[in-house]
């Protein structure tokens, strides 16, 4: 009996642990900055998605609106993966490099059930997001970068959702429990391992998927 007891008490502590939410900044402002609510991604680019499609179509894109659709999304999940492994888990033992690296992605892997830092804050994901259709720009042109762009930023919202959903929530599809079960192995079986989260059969492509029980 008290070694139940015990066992539920760590159990308790772990959880609060991995849902805490610790102060990354001394700034109150930058503090709050840091946290996001979930529903803020779609408000801010779903209609920026609509915009681009449609200006897309009034432009002439014309019938290769779906490949450059797909093309922008494709090109997203290449990103996320190559960003989460190469930007994400580089991580500096010390200095300012270990600080940069846990604000940017060590402080999830701490604290990854913090419910308001699991969507990348406007601060961040806005300037990325312009500097990403501005290159589409400069290397496709018009009117094509405005279909290839949003069919990229459709990929980062469907990336920022589904962190969300498989951190906060059990999927009851198949895939769901899968990409849950994939991302719930990079955070706490191998963290060098599993680095697509919405897309992870690149980690299969690069030899990084992580491996059975």
């Amino acid at each position: 009996m008290a070694t139940q007891r015990a066992d539920e008490a760590r159990a308790a502590r772990r959880s609060e642990v991995l849902r805490a939410s610790p102060r990354m900044f001394e700034s109150d402002l930058l503090d709050k900055l840091s946290r996001v609510h979930p529903s803020v991604p779609p408000i801010l680019f779903g209609p920026t998605i609509v915009f681009l499609i449609v200006e897309g179509f009034e432009h002439g894109v014309g019938w290769a609106a779906p490949a450059w659709l797909l093309g922008g999304y494709l090109f997203w999940t290449l990103t996320e993966y190559w960003l989460h492994r190469i930007v994400f888990h580089f991580e500096p033992e010390q200095g300012i490099g270990a600080r940069i690296h846990w604000i940017i992605h060590g402080v999830h892997h701490d604290h990854p059930n913090d419910p308001m830092r699991l969507v990348m804050p406007p601060s961040v994901s806005i300037p990325l997001a312009a500097l990403f259709v501005l290159g589409f720009y400069a290397v496709l042109g018009a009117p094509a970068y405005l279909l290839f762009g949003a069919g990229f930023l459709a990929g980062y919202l469907a990336y920022d959702m589904l962190h969300y959903h498989v951190h906060h929530h059990r999927p009851r599809s198949a895939l769901g429990r899968r990409l849950r079960e994939l991302h719930m192995r990079h955070h706490f079986q191998n963290h060098e391992r599993g680095y697509g989260v919405s897309a992870p059969f690149w980690d299969h492509v690069f030899g990084t998927a992580p491996k059975g029980r």
